[in-house]
Formats: C-alpha cells, structure tokens, sequence
C-alpha cells in the first residue's frame, strides 16, 4: 500500500466514526483513556499541528519546531464540550491538503529535515508517514472501544 493509499484509508475510516452515537462516542479503549470523542478531537488537532510541520519542511527546511502537550490540549481546549463537527472538518481539511501536497514533494523534497524539539531530527518523509501511522494507531484504539465493553 502506497503512503497515499494510507492516507485516503484512514481518512476513510476517521471520518466515519465522527457519525457515531454520542454512547459510541463514550466508550474508551482502557480504564481513564481518552474516549473516542476525545481521540477524534485529538486527531484533528494533530493532523492540524503535522501538516503545519510538513508545510514548513517543504518550503523552509531546517526550522525546530516544537512538540505539543496533547493532555493539555485535550484538557485547556475543553474536548469533553467541544463540538465534534468542528474537528471534523478540521480533520478533513488538512488530510485533503496533505492528499494533494504528498505526490508533489514526497519524492523531490522528501529528504528536506527539520529539528523537532524532542525527536530531534526528522525528515518530510517521516512526518507524512507518520500522519498515516499515528492515524491508524488510534483507528485501533477506537476500534477496540466500540468492540469491548470497559
């Protein structure tokens, strides 16, 4: 599978789940985890946060850039009230934006880096598969939500 077939799957698949019933959208994957209304916020405000990340290797390799405290996101940003709709739309604005730049510059500035503040150094092809692999590991988390009772 091809990094755009990943990430049109899991685009797929994210956006599905903002449909789901608000007891749905309760449900947790462990004890004192994230719900999936939280995870669904999170996503969104990932895909936000890597997409800018990758914009900034294509067009201003070399920058550090910074981490996030995705607890306090989900705590200072109110997940529990926010509404759902405006991370979706989040969520799939940026995922289209990010379908549209991969096949332009995954190759001819693949190898541009930048300086993250905790991994340290990392490349635009990194982040773009990241995006697709951070995805679906929480794609499995909300799966094993719906599927189990916790």
């Amino acid at each position: 599978m091809t990094i755009i077939d990943q990430l049109i799957a899991t685009q797929k698949q994210t956006l599905a789940y903002f449909n789901l019933s608000e007891k749905e959208l309760g449900k947790t994957y462990a004890k004192g985890k994230w719900n999936v209304k939280q995870i669904l916020h999170h996503l969104a405000d990932a895909e936000a946060v890597l997409f800018e990340r990758i914009k900034r290797t294509i067009s201003n390799p070399g920058q550090t850039m910074f981490a996030f405290d995705q607890d306090k996101w989900a705590e200072e940003l109110q997940y529990k009230e926010m509404p759902l709709s405006l991370s979706r739309d989040i969520f799939d604005s940026n995922r289209k934006a990010l379908i549209y730049l991969t096949p332009k510059f995954y190759e001819s500035k693949g190898e541009n880096k930048y300086h993250h503040s905790e991994t340290k150094e990392r490349t635009l092809k990194m982040e773009i598969h990241k995006v697709a692999n951070h995805n679906q590991g929480h794609l499995d988390q909300i799966k094993f939500a719906l599927d189990n009772e916790i």
